[in-house]
């Protein structure tokens, strides 16, 4: 079997300190807060874009493990979509000229061609999909079998805003203005936003229905891990602090339906938060309060991952 036949749930922790997680560019880049219980979140997308950057480091050049969506490439080809598509049609060997004029059918095949190229060579978008409708060469939406949900923190955050500053200027009529008022040159100062600490459970799934249409492969599965486990250690911005994985928790099902509801088996990894009146800066502070319970349903396998030494082939396990 090629692709994933069976379920996978999972629960993931991490944490930061004197970081900004996931910046809100709707509220001055402030670390993202739910208004009404104060907690704080990070975005799926946000984490999705970790993991892409874990698996290009993790794999390299690997063939079928490059990145469709390469928002840190310096080329801009290759972060313009319509582009990417077409480069689908080019791959698969599609005549693009003859492909405008086609219709129904025949149009849908060609189409297909290029889809499977797509998804034959780019690693996200058989892990998360995604619409590959848009312009002249449409290839319809690829609904991807991994799927993050967004992290939250275990307790109440208040965000922190430092002032930092730096000795030069953008600009030599910047440098002339200010030299002219102050009488030498004082630089310019700007504000950094942080989280002193916090404590962030997010979930995942993995669908073997759209794993089976994207190909996604038990290799692709491995690699996934692997990424969520070393997410942290290739962010590229500065202003995330110090961020860790604490916890990777798999629940694997003995087949596709799966043997126990997500929410059920997410219950058995107990997570409690500290209370409104603590000020937590360590993980040490919520190890207690992290439990794994027993009694795992009947054809659901468990394992923690937080650690683990992830081979290629070391899934399904027995």
């Amino acid at each position: 079997m090629s692709y994933v036949d069976r379920r996978y749930d999972f629960v993931f922790l991490f944490d930061v300190t004197d970081g900004n997680p996931n910046g809100d560019p709707d509220a001055g880049n402030l670390p993202r807060t739910d208004p009404q219980s104060l907690q704080g979140f990070v975005t799926d997308v946000c984490i999705k874009r970790k993991i892409r950057n874990a698996v290009a480091a993790l794999a390299g050049a690997k063939p079928g493990s490059e990145l469709f969506f390469q928002t840190q490439d310096a080329v801009y080809e290759k972060r313009i979509l319509n582009t990417l598509i077409e480069g689908g049609f080019d791959g698969a060997g599609v005549d693009k000229v003859a492909f405008k004029e086609l219709k129904g059918k025949d149009k849908a095949t060609e189409s297909e061609k290029a889809k499977k190229w797509l998804l034959a060579n780019y690693y996200d978008l058989r892990a998360f999909g995604a619409v590959l409708s848009t312009g002249d060469f449409n290839c319809g939406q690829v609904r991807g079998p991994a799927q993050i949900t967004f992290a939250r923190s275990l307790d109440p955050i208040i965000p922190m805003e430092s002032a930092i500053t730096r000795k030069s200027v953008t600009t030599v009529q910047d440098a002339e203005k200010q030299t002219k008022a102050d009488g030498f040159l004082t630089g310019t100062i700007g504000r950094k936003a942080t989280v002193p600490y916090a404590l962030y459970r997010g979930h995942g799934f993995i669908n073997p229905m759209l794993a089976k249409d994207t190909g996604f492969s038990y290799a692709d599965l491995s690699l996934f891990f692997q990424a969520i486990q070393r997410m942290f250690d290739f962010d590229r911005s500065a202003a995330r602090g110090l961020m860790c994985i604490r916890g990777l928790h798999v629940f694997q099902h003995a087949t596709a339906l799966g043997e126990a509801p997500a929410h059920v088996l997410f219950d058995k990894i107990v997570t409690k938060p500290l209370g409104r009146e603590a000020a937590p800066r360590t993980f040490e502070e919520y190890k207690p309060q992290i439990q794994v319970l027993d009694a795992i349903p009947a054809g659901v396998t468990y394992r923690d991952l937080t650690s683990a030494q992830i081979a290629a082939d070391m899934f399904p396990w027995s």
